[in-house]
């Protein structure tokens, strides 16, 4: 248990910046409905309120006042509900003694949350001004990032292995990883997963403030990405900045690409699709695959459409009864060409950035490399 001693209590904080440079785990006791809009990488959701109690709570908050809400909630708070709640803040306490707690403002809940536990014998200090102030201090950060960083965008076709490129590189912000999604049409993981647009934007001012504060006069290597990674929706500073970088041209030949293409998203794909789904993964990994070209078919034409979804059927077929994907590469090799080829030509029309390397990937790990040091 923590220690109830007065000289060893940690005080409240306002230091957000160390909260987020140390990593420090964060209790957030909002409730699950506002965890679910956006949080912080190292914030679990333990909540003082479930949604439907922190709903009435509000509604006579409005109607009657912050003492009719307090009476509320304690005739809320049964025995069962509070035994629930010491059970799941204290086994957080336990193993994060060094941590914090937070609500939205640092308020009301926030107090109770630390006065229930105090009785249980656990000082444990809250972030004061709670998610709101975080939240707004990783804003300002973020636009203190954009204009400080050096940071240069590696640019290329789809299939060009941009990703592996930029994994190799010592300092880089990995945008479509935070993202959980490879920013394509059939770049969706098996669980189709993605975060909040906030929870894409915290971490991505955290890791940029993490490199301000560690690397203040190194370069700092991003992927070139559209406004949208799946459905994360970049904001417009980020958006801008991926437009006026400076650029970094990966460069490799349609036979690579279209082999990098078909490792990324069918040969490694699929263990993933066997591991989550078993005896079921061959019909989930068949519906990633067609349902993946469906979604392009308005600007495939529906003619080319047909071709390229009897192409990939009968590659899917052939995959999944011999395990070879070798099949795939035509099809691959027209969508590259044919559709994600004048994309690009198109998106790289709209960039400011002057290209200020090129080459294949192994000169593009030594130069990017050579400017971190």
């Amino acid at each position: 248990m923590l220690t109830t001693s007065t000289s060893n209590t940690r005080q409240n904080s306002t230091d957000y910046l160390s909260l987020f440079l140390s990593d420090t785990p964060l209790m957030d006791v909002r409730a699950p409905v506002e965890y679910k809009k956006g949080s912080f990488p190292c914030a679990e959701n333990h909540p003082l309120l479930d949604d439907q109690q922190r709903h009435e709570i509000g509604v006579r908050y409005k109607e009657q006042g912050e003492q009719a809400a307090i009476q509320l909630g304690l005739e809320l708070a049964t025995p069962e509900i509070r035994t629930q709640r010491y059970q799941q803040w204290t086994e957080f306490c336990e193993r994060y003694p060094d941590g914090y707690l937070f609500c939205f403002r640092g308020g009301l809940r926030s107090r109770t949350t630390q006065q229930w536990l105090k009785e249980q014998g656990y000082h444990y200090p809250l972030v004061t001004g709670g998610y709101k102030a975080m939240r707004r201090f990783l804003l300002d950060e973020l636009e203190t990032s954009i204009k400080t960083l050096n940071i240069l965008s590696i640019t290329g076709p789809t299939g060009s292995g941009k990703t592996r490129v930029l994994k190799k590189i010592k300092h880089h912000v990995d945008f479509e990883g935070i993202a959980q999604h490879r920013g394509s049409a059939f770049g969706r993981n098996p669980q189709d997963t993605q975060p909040s647009n906030i929870d894409w934007e915290n971490t991505v001012s955290i890791e940029f403030l993490k490199h301000r504060h560690k690397y203040p006069n190194t370069n700092l290597f991003v992927e070139d990405e559209s406004k949208l990674i799946g459905r994360v929706c970049m904001p417009k500073n980020i958006e801008l900045m991926c437009k006026n970088n400076s650029l970094v041209l990966l460069e490799e030949n349609m036979d690579r690409r279209i082999e990098m293409t078909r490792e990324d998203y069918i040969d490694h794909l699929w263990p993933e699709y066997q591991q989550t789904y078993g005896e079921q993964a061959a019909v989930h990994f068949s519906e990633f695959v067609l349902g993946s070209l469906s979604r392009i078919k308005k600007r495939l034409g529906g003619v080319r459409y047909k071709e390229m979804y009897a192409c990939f059927d009968v590659a899917l077929a052939h995959f999944l009864e011999c395990g070879n994907s070798e099949l795939f590469s035509e099809g691959i090799g027209i969508l590259l060409r044919d559709y994600y080829d004048p994309m690009y030509s198109y998106q790289r029309s709209k960039r400011e950035g002057k290209v200020v390397f090129k080459g294949n990937r192994d000169e593009v790990i030594a130069w990017a490399n050579r400017q971190t040091n």
